[in-house]
């Protein structure tokens, strides 16, 4: 199911109406992994069995850390849990890359193989699920955690289908104290839920389906286009990502705001960050902060000599670029990140203690334009269209005649306008102080918006193939 489908919209309604009606605590939680079983088994009930399964190992690794012993014992049980979390990974979503990278080497030595393939197809919300199990037991292990004696819980924490598929990437000591006490209407911020969950919407049906026609037509086959319609493309695509990510991520944390729960935030307007390093401490918060927290920190971090730093920053962001994809295209698009905070950590470095300040509009143009050009990398379908693309992106230079309507510099612009008044939060402010009744009304207003300029087709989250 997705958010802006009629379907989800009659689901969350009645589990709405039985969460708050259920009296007591843990009735109501049986009711909420019943319901996350269920939307999840809307798209395939077979990959439940990873869900749970991953849930049953965590469970029994995170009590067999609690009970502490010896300490190669306990090295042992955290390793169970994650080879276990990154075979699942390995298994339905690297295999053929491996296998087809691996081919194309030898390929390449003069040898001829086939490579194997295995007919599975990737699990919705696999990258996300597996990585909240693996912190789980981390945070234990590292003694951050208590672990979790009912099972109930720990499988709600894995399983809420609010964020399931696509984030936020929620952790265990989080969430987990949320679920010990049983939530009460006062829990509920009724204005700001219902305004962030149709902004949700207004993103994801209104703006990111709608536009999604144009950057599909240019990203089919690049080279019959000018190098205007790269721009149109690269900088719509960047609008509709955003839009699509940002979108499910509103809704997801209006959704469990609804039934008592609180998420964490997952972007705060990343297209104004004034550099890359704030741009990732904008964008996908949630997988940013478990990357440095998981991944950089056990690297070394910032400690050590400058290229041993350097390693760790771009060995974070290559595997932040594999996580997104089974592609080499995502590699280099997290390796185009890396690189740019690493200049971005050699610049600052030099001009430390300088009065030299980037002037705020420059680096949010230079960032914004760096952004974009990774954007290629990480939509285009080959690397033949990736630098095509490219190529007009940078040089203007592409071999094809073919135009995008202009008009859509238009959009963009008024798409812009739009979000910087958002940022500034006004509007929103002044609206949740407004009388019930001028605040229905604009309610209804907005919800009237969205179904004049809703996508005649729903559209999957992009997300969703992560």
């Amino acid at each position: 199911m997705i958010f802006t489908e009629l379907r989800f919209l009659v689901f969350f309604a009645i589990v709405l109406g039985v969460h708050w009606v259920l009296p007591r605590n843990r009735p109501r939680k049986v009711w909420l992994l019943a319901a996350s079983y269920v939307f999840y088994a809307a798209w395939d009930w077979r990959f439940l069995s990873l869900i749970l399964g991953s849930t049953i190992v965590d469970y029994i690794v995170g009590l067999k850390l609690e009970s502490g012993g010896d300490p190669r014992m306990r090295r042992g049980w955290i390793a169970v849990s994650v080879v276990v979390n990154l075979s699942l990974l390995a298994v339905f979503k690297y295999f053929h890359f491996f296998a087809d990278s691996a081919a194309a080497l030898l390929q390449a030595l003069g040898l001829t193989v086939e490579p194997a393939s295995l007919r599975i197809i990737l699990p919705v919300g696999i990258s996300f699920y597996t990585f909240q199990t693996m912190s789980y037991s981390l945070d234990i292990y590292r003694g951050k955690l208590r672990a979790t004696r009912d099972f109930l819980d720990l499988a709600l924490f894995v399983g809420f289908f609010p964020q399931l598929v696509a984030g936020p990437i929620v952790r265990a000591r989080d969430f987990l104290p949320q679920l010990l006490r049983r939530r009460v209407s006062s829990d509920i911020a009724f204005r700001p839920l219902l305004l962030l969950f149709l902004s949700g919407f207004f993103k994801k049906a209104c703006i990111s389906d709608n536009i999604s026609g144009v950057v599909d037509a240019y990203f089919t086959d690049p080279t019959a286009y000018d190098a205007l319609s790269a721009w149109i493309a690269v900088l719509l695509y960047a609008v509709q990502i955003y839009c699509d990510f940002s979108g499910y991520s509103d809704m997801a944390i209006a959704t469990a705001g609804f039934l008592g729960y609180s998420l964490c935030e997952n972007f705060a307007f990343p297209y104004f960050a004034g550099s890359i390093q704030d741009f990732w401490r904008r964008w996908h918060i949630s997988l940013s902060s478990w990357l440095r927290d998981y991944l950089y920190i056990p690297l070394g971090g910032s400690y050590g000599g400058k290229l041993y730093r350097y390693r760790n920053l771009m060995l974070t962001m290559l595997l932040g670029g594999l996580w997104h994809g089974a592609a080499w295209r995502f590699v280099i698009w997290g390796g185009l990140h890396g690189l740019a905070l690493i200049v971005h950590r050699e610049f600052h470095e030099r001009v430390r203690g300088s009065s030299f300040r980037v002037p705020p509009a420059i680096g949010i143009a230079v960032t914004f334009w760096w952004v974009g050009l990774t954007w290629i990398f990480f939509r285009a379908a080959d690397w033949q269209s990736a630098f095509v693309t490219a190529r007009a992106y940078l040089l203007f230079e592409s071999p094809g005649t073919s135009s995008l309507p202009v008009q859509s510099f238009g959009m963009f612009a008024l798409l812009a306008i739009m979000h910087a008044a958002a940022c500034r939060g006004t509007w929103r402010n002044r609206l949740l102080r407004a009388p019930r009744p001028l605040f229905g009304a604009c309610v209804g207003a907005i919800v009237a918006l969205i179904l004049i300029f809703k996508a005649a087709s729903v559209s999957p989250f992009i997300y969703f193939q992560f």
